[in-house]
């Protein structure tokens, strides 16, 4: 997910704390379901073809919308989509899309869920590890990275997620821009987001 925007005057712009005094980043500071996820998820390593496939399709849907509204239908994305099991995925058949397009606790989006099965299928064709061989491989230096100190410091992309974007539409990838790809990188540890004074850096 990209940092979501604090909310107009009532979010600082820097780290601040929450109900138990923590200092947080301040999008992790306007909903329980962030402050759980910004706590125990967002930004670390994140491994595995099938795992950082979920991501990946979650942050396409996420385009355009809260990811708050992403995160609290996980749990029905992860049963509707197998669990995201890449040869599963793969597998579906058109009866299975016009089942997704219909499931109300998922986002019905006709062109996110075709780009979500069409990469399965692309990704089922690669080795074992492949995948997350070539997301990782665009992982910058993190000694030559800023610290963000504040929200405006956050980037929306970078020259890696730009070039990682590249690769995976070479590669055959849909719904693959370089946000939603730098988004991934914030989600999945490739690079630290976190602000200075997050208890969480």
């Amino acid at each position: 997910m990209t940092a979501p925007a604090p909310e107009p005057a009532a979010v600082p712009d820097g780290a601040r704390p929450g109900p138990d005094g923590r200092l947080r980043c301040p999008w992790g500071t306007t909903a329980r379901d962030y402050a759980e996820y910004h706590d125990t998820e967002w930004g670390r390593p994140v491994h595995g073809d099938d795992a950082l496939y979920e991501r990946l399709c979650l942050e396409g849907f996420q385009s355009g919308l809260s990811w708050l509204t992403i995160l609290r239908k996980r749990e029905a994305f992860r049963a509707a989509f197998a669990g995201f099991h890449i040869p599963a995925v793969a597998a579906f058949t058109e009866e299975d899309e016009q089942r997704l397009l219909a499931d109300s606790g998922i986002v019905r989006n006709r062109a996110k869920i075709s780009a979500a099965l069409h990469n399965a299928r692309v990704a089922a064709e690669w080795p074992p590890g492949e995948l997350d061989a070539l997301v990782w491989s665009y992982a910058p230096e993190a000694a030559g990275r800023p610290v963000p100190r504040v929200f405006a410091d956050v980037p929306a992309i970078t020259p890696e997620s730009t070039a990682l974007a590249k690769a995976l539409k070479k590669r055959g990838f849909r719904f693959v821009g370089p946000t939603t790809v730098y988004a991934l990188m914030q989600a999945c540890g490739l690079v630290n987001d976190h602000l200075a004074d997050c208890w969480c850096r």
